[in-house]
């Protein structure tokens, strides 16, 4: 992977951990926890935009409404787990 390409993948990564963070209120994220959560995020929003054959359009704008979708559905996932696991105990 060239720099270029590392740099582009954190710099979504970092946008969209940011804004799923302000969409699912609740959580106080550091800038590593950011970063996690917005690649993984990506990685969620692709797989929910092929699975439904939804296109997100091209370039950093497209990539970044994916990465963020995926996001706020990790955060939300997360949120649900965690309810679920208080309920328990």
């Amino acid at each position: 992977m060239r720099v270029e390409s590392l740099f582009f993948v954190l710099a979504i990564g970092v946008a969209a951990g940011w804004l799923g963070g302000n969409f699912v209120k609740g959580y106080g994220l550091g800038l590593a926890i950011v970063m996690i959560v917005g690649v993984a995020g990506a990685f969620i929003g692709a797989w929910l935009f092929s699975t439904f054959h939804f296109v997100s359009g091209a370039g950093f704008v497209g990539d970044l409404m994916g990465a963020s979708v995926g996001a706020v559905a990790l955060l939300l996932a997360l949120r649900l787990l965690r309810r679920r696991v208080s309920r328990n105990t």
